[in-house]
């Protein structure tokens, strides 16, 4: 029943989950400085504490959703079939923020060494997933 590239779809969804989830406890425990496990500097100072930390609970809670998309990803692992239009929503999500990183139009920022990486994640990766996930559910056999 699990042929191998059902089983590397799976294997590529519990790794993307869980690089998932630690940028996702990065962000939604550390706020806008995150707690530095990406690497940290001292970027700006905070000259209304209030405003800062208005902003600060809102970064939380978006680090937070993204926690729980890397959490979905475990889930759906186990049962791709069954979670495969909350999949394809995840997917699309993912690409639309990658998408949304190119309205800062610092290009040698967006497409710089430490950004790259998950923009091909975001813009590249997502849509192949989406395919891979789709040609999966299409076999009765498989996923």
């Amino acid at each position: 029943m699990n042929n191998a590239r059902s089983i590397a779809l799976r294997v590529v969804l519990v790794i993307a989950g869980l690089l998932i989830i630690l940028t996702g406890l990065n962000i939604a425990l550390g706020g806008i400085l995150t707690l530095g496990w990406q690497g940290q500097t001292v970027f700006f100072e905070v000259t209304d504490q209030h405003s800062y930390l208005v902003q600060d609970s809102h970064i939380r809670f978006i680090g937070g959703l993204w926690l729980g998309i890397g959490l979905f990803f475990l889930v759906a692992a186990t049962n791709v079939r069954k979670y495969k239009g909350a999949l394809f929503l995840a997917f699309a999500l993912i690409f639309l923020g990658g998408l949304a990183r190119l309205s800062q139009m610092h290009l040698e920022i967006t497409f710089g060494p430490q950004i790259i990486g998950s923009l091909i994640a975001e813009l590249v990766g997502m849509p192949l997933l989406y395919l891979w996930v789709s040609k999966a559910i299409k076999k009765p056999e498989t996923v």
